[in-house]
């Protein structure tokens, strides 16, 4: 079964086909940082402007690059939620359009649950093709916009164990890189600094939250903002672009001696702790099968490696699964595999479907 998959929920235009829910035949991403840069930051109408731009284009290559045609696509999925109004209705419009136009099934698909089911995907140049990941499995889903801990019991069915109280661990990390005056997007900016720091050097701190699975970062973003503080330069007046209402985002200036990089370090060190050891916290309670990793902040290399080195303290038989790269950050890839399973539960829907913005992956009803 080959899925042309749609993903428009923020600021990347994306469409993929993927057969079977497992094998990615094509995936084509238009990033929009560049064009968000300037501002710090994603700016809602700026991004759905730029989807309706490069929608149909990115389509037609994700279909050039399968070797496919609309004869050989089965369904069409889309993203329906969560993320922004405007970039949602782009994708979810083309997609029914599609659907009625060639006469297929038309699947909306939970963003969240998508970065889950990334870890099911495979590609052509995969060495070893691993089998799909073993249930009960331990998800944590770490992006931008949220912070989830997830078990995962079966596939359609989640238990939250614990979500971020405030800040996301993205949007932690931007406004940490923003502190710092790294730029955007922060988490590989806060990663890039942190490699020649010394996170021993400062001392920040963690949000434990006695026995609870659940997330904070508030506080951390609080402390380094009072480490930084004293090296702050008088900021300038903005300006604004005579091509744009929006105002100019001019990062802040600081004295030559701001120790940027220990400072990096000890706060990426900070956000990745409590991260890890609360997903081993949760494998060793719940007696999962495997771990999984979901989300943009899952590309961050430390990360990676002390989710591996703290599930081997506790669980050494239980396995980390973690995406490519390019499957962590926004892609339809994931869209369209979430939506093979999807279907294999009957959730199809008709022309009423429409976006969902703040979508949960499990009601909290």
């Amino acid at each position: 079964m080959n899925i042309l998959g749609i993903e428009t929920s923020c600021d990347e235009t994306a469409a993929a086909v993927v057969a079977d829910g497992r094998r990615v035949r094509s995936n084509v991403i238009a990033s929009q940082i560049e064009l968000h840069r300037a501002h710090g930051g994603v700016v809602p109408e700026l991004a759905a402007r730029g989807h309706v731009t490069a929608i149909l284009p990115v389509i037609e290559r994700a279909l050039d690059d399968a070797g496919a045609s609309e004869k050989d696509v089965e369904v069409i999925a889309v993203t329906a939620g969560p993320g922004l109004a405007g970039a949602l209705l782009v994708g979810m419009n083309v997609a029914k359009a599609l659907a009625y136009a060639w006469g297929k099934p038309l699947v909306p698909v939970n963003h969240l649950e998508a970065h889950v089911y990334a870890n099911w995907l495979t590609f052509p140049d995969d060495q070893a093709v691993l089998p799909p990941p073993e249930l009960p499995a331990v998800c944590l889903l770490v992006s931008g916009g949220h912070t989830e801990l997830i078990l995962v019991e079966d596939h359609g069915r989640y238990r939250h164990l614990g979500r971020t109280l405030d800040d996301a661990a993205g949007e932690a990390f931007d406004k940490g890189a923003r502190l710092l005056g790294l730029g955007y997007p922060g988490g590989p900016a806060i990663q890039e600094a942190a490699r020649d720091g010394d996170p021993r050097r400062h001392d920040l701190p963690r949000a434990w939250l006695g026995e609870s699975d659940d997330f904070s970062f508030s506080g951390l973003k609080t402390a380094l903002l009072r480490l930084v503080d004293p090296y702050r330069l008088p900021a300038p007046d903005p300006r604004r672009s005579p091509s744009t209402p929006f105002a100019e985002h001019r990062p802040p200036s600081f004295r030559d001696d701001l120790p940027r990089v220990d400072l990096a370090a000890a706060f990426q060190e900070a956000v990745v702790e409590v991260l890890a050891v609360k997903t081993a916290g949760a494998v060793r309670r719940e007696g999962a099968r495997s771990v999984l990793l979901a989300g943009g902040v899952a590309a961050n290399r430390a990360l990676r490696e002390r989710v591996m080195r703290e599930v081997e303290c506790v669980a050494p038989e239980v396995p980390v699964r973690v995406p490519r790269l390019e499957l962590c950050t926004d892609n339809a890839a994931m869209i369209a595999g979430a939506a093979y399973y999807a279907l294999r539960r009957g959730e199809q829907a008709g022309w009423e479907a429409d976006i969902a913005p703040r979508l949960p992956l499990v009601s909290t009803s």
